[in-house]
C-alpha cells in the first residue's frame, strides 16, 4: 500500500508514518500545494497513492482545498470512484460543517486527532485497505 501523509505538524507527519511504515511506502508533505504535487508526480508516473492521510488546518491550501484538486486531477486522469486513493481526513475539528464539507468534497474517512494507531487500522480495514 502507497501512502501519502499531507500534514502540516512534524510530529503529527512522523507518529503517522511510524503506524504505516509497516504496510508499505509512506511518502510526506508539510502542506497541501506539496500533497498535490505528489499526488500528480504519482499519476504522472503510473503509481497513485492508495491511501491519502489529510489534515485539513494547514496553511495556504487547506485540506479542504488539497481534496478538491486531488478528486479533480484524478479525473483528469479517468480515475474514479472504484479506483481512486482513498482519502482519510485527520484533524481536530469535529464539528459538523467540517465533517459535511470534507465528505461532501468526496473524503472516504474522517479521524480526528490525536491519532491513535488502533483506531486508524480500524479505519484502513472498513476502508477495505487491510484484511
Amino acid at each position: 500500500m502507497r501512502t501519502l501523509i499531507v500534514e502540516d505538524e512534524f510530529t503529527g507527519r512522523v507518529l503517522m508514518q511510524e503506524f504505516l511504515k509497516i504496510l508499505g511506502p509512506v511518502d510526506l508533505a508539510a502542506d497541501g500545494q506539496m500533497g498535490v504535487n505528489m499526488v500528480r508526480l504519482a499519476l504522472e508516473n503510473r503509481q497513485p497513492y492508495d491511501l491519502i492521510c489529510l489534515d485539513i488546518m494547514m496553511p495556504d491550501l487547506d485540506g479542504q482545498q488539497t481534496l478538491r484538486v486531488i478528486r479533480e486531477m484524478e479525473q483528469d486522469w479517468g480515475i474514479y470512484t472504484t479506483q481512486r486513493a482513498k482519502v482519510v481526513m485527520t484533524t481536530s475539528l469535529n464539528d459538523r460543517e467540517n465533517v459535511v464539507n470534507a465528505y461532501t468534497g468526496q473524503c472516504d474517512g474522517y479521524l480526528t486527532k490525536p491519532i491513535s494507531r488502533q483506531p486508524l487500522l480500524d479505519e484502513l480495514r472498513r476502508l477495505k485497505l487491510l484484511a
